[in-house]
């Protein structure tokens, strides 16, 4: 599967990379459309001595229920279980913070945090309504990237990092169960495992036009204190972009992860009460589509100062056995370069 997504975006960037320019300089970040999408982590390096600093809220909403690739009525997951999902809204890092800064040339280190708040609305068999909630901060991911090649305005890099497990597993809430029942495994806020992520960037340029790719694999090493490991993920994305001006571009992004399943389980989660009490419930592949913008001022007080904005709406999703269903994911951040050199 991985093998029929990369072969179309690996086609795409080798056409467009013999229609660039052939003189022999650098790809350049210095223009609205130096830039990957705003939702495309660990896109780009810097110079040495430069710092960059970010934040950014990403939002995704999610509605009904699919069982594989198709709609599953309440009705049916009553059949099985006590409560269904109805809808979701997930922001997923409600507020991301950033930090890069650049030793050298060609290695530039990264730090993100994030604070993370979820809030899930179920119904019962018998009826009843009822609201989920859990806050709080995520996982701290470190990060290098590490310089490769820069040269007739392409570049490429390579994404090493490792996800802390600063996350709360043991988020609860009121239920009309139990006063502080144990929350389902996509509401916890941290994976409790160590995990690595491993990666490679692309990007190229021509005058009007830029494109990129990014593939990144993320592994989750031993157990959490819960006695689950979440599944490996693997993430590809493409993109191309156009710049209007010198001070905006235009973008489009096609998106893939999967994500396996949860191995172990978490004896405070009952797999009959909920589906996303059942790790058999869990992994998924999804395609998405991308639309975006990047603001970027070139010059004056605010300098360097990129503002961006990126909605994805699933194309193709898949699950393992029932799952809620994805509807929107939308994305929005503020980058500010210090100490940039051209």
């Amino acid at each position: 599967m991985y093998k029929k997504i990369m072969l179309p975006i690996l086609g795409a960037i080798l056409l467009c990379s013999n229609l660039a320019i052939t003189q022999e300089n650098q790809w350049n970040s210095a223009r609205p459309d130096g830039h990957a999408p705003i939702s495309v982590m660990g896109d780009h390096y810097h110079k040495k001595g430069e710092f960059m600093l970010s934040y950014s809220f990403m939002s995704m909403w999610m509605e009904d229920n699919l069982k594989s690739t198709d709609d599953i009525s309440n009705e049916d997951i009553y059949q099985d279980f006590m409560v269904a999902p109805q809808k979701m809204h997930m922001h997923m890092h409600m507020h991301m913070l950033g930090l890069m800064y650049a030793p050298s040339n060609q290695v530039t280190l990264m730090v993100m945090g994030n604070y993370i708040s979820n809030s899930m609305e179920l119904k019962t068999r018998m009826g009843v309504n009822f609201i989920t909630e859990s806050n709080g901060l995520g996982d701290i991911t470190v990060s290098s990237l590490i310089k490769i090649m820069n040269t007739n305005r392409q570049s490429l890099h390579g994404n090493f990092g490792i996800s802390i497990p600063t996350g709360d597993i043991d988020q609860r809430d009121a239920t009309p169960m139990m006063n502080d029942a144990k929350l389902a495994y996509p509401m916890q806020l941290g994976s409790g495992t160590w995990d690595p992520n491993l990666g490679l960037t692309y990007l190229g340029q021509s005058d009007k036009f830029s494109w990129g790719a990014q593939s990144m694999y993320k592994f989750r090493l031993g157990e959490n204190s819960e006695n689950y490991t979440f599944g490996n993920r693997f993430d590809l994305v493409g993109w191309g972009a156009i710049k209007i001006s010198d001070y905006f571009s235009l973008s489009t992004s096609l998106s893939y992860f999967d994500i396996q399943k949860i191995d172990g389980f978490d004896a405070d989660l009952n797999p009959m009460i909920m589906p996303l009490f059942n790790t058999d419930n869990s992994g998924r592949s999804q395609l998405d589509v991308g639309i975006g913008t990047n603001l970027f001022v070139p010059k004056g007080s605010l300098k360097n100062l990129r503002i961006g904005a990126e909605i994805k709406i699933p194309a193709y999703q898949k699950v393992n056995g029932i799952q809620m269903k994805n509807t929107l994911m939308a994305t929005f951040g503020v980058q500010n370069t210090i100490g940039h050199k051209e």
